[in-house]
């Protein structure tokens, strides 16, 4: 398969300090692949798993690939230069299949090794991109990949409601500024995907016990 060609050097110094994942959005691996590799488009990834669970590499990791966009996480924005991107071949609509998640599973350790990356290091794409993205969506299994050390999970305890405490601790986690009504499901989509309502004691206990566990130093 043909390596991209969009990727430039990483600005201003910056090195790897996140792993965001996204899903393609595309019918199949191959027409994600080509997408990946057409310099027109402009985009790319450092790795594309296929539903087989076929891994390629398409940039290399000491490069800037162009996956995540305009965003920030943690105050910091240029994400592409603090970043490696991983593409998951899914439309978005179906479940990822068990060998894709196999393949993510065994490729991650890796790169955090390399890069000396944190597990809330890994993070969605809609967590840095609110409202612009939504991948790798509510089908995203984020609890498997935490009891393997590959990502974080809440352990909440019911605190009651308080947006002045839930925006706070949604900054110090990690999350850009945004609307609270987008702020709430940009967290839910991640880490209560199916439910909804007002903000509630759940809502506010999964990002307390984020802040706290895995403050990402914006405050």
């Amino acid at each position: 398969m043909t390596r991209s060609p969009n990727f430039g050097p990483r600005r201003d110094g910056l090195r790897p300090e996140l792993v965001v994942l996204h899903y393609t959005a595309m019918d199949g691996c191959e027409a994600a692949a080509r997408a990946l590799c057409d310099p027109v488009r402009e985009v790319s990834a450092h790795y594309l798993i296929s539903e087989a669970g076929e891994v390629t590499a398409l940039v290399d990791e000491e490069m800037r690939a162009w996956h995540a966009g305009a965003g920030e996480w943690a105050g910091r924005a240029d994400v592409n230069s603090r970043s490696i991107g991983i593409e998951l071949s899914n439309t978005g609509h179906t479940p990822f299949a068990a060998r894709q998640i196999a393949a993510l599973e065994a490729l991650l350790p890796g790169i955090l090794s390399r890069w000396q990356i944190r597990p809330e290091g890994v993070i969605a794409h809609s967590d840095m991109a609110p409202g612009r993205k939504i991948d790798p969506g509510p089908r995203f299994d984020w609890l498997r990949l935490a009891r393997q050390g590959l990502s974080v999970w809440p352990e909440p305890h019911d605190i009651a409601p308080d947006w002045d405490r839930f925006r706070a601790d949604a900054a110090r986690f990690g999350y850009p500024d945004m609307s609270d009504d987008l702020l709430l499901a940009t967290v839910r989509l991640r880490f209560r995907p199916h439910h909804e309502g007002p903000l509630d004691a759940r809502d506010m206990g999964i990002m307390a016990d984020l802040a706290a566990r895995f403050p990402a130093g914006q405050a």
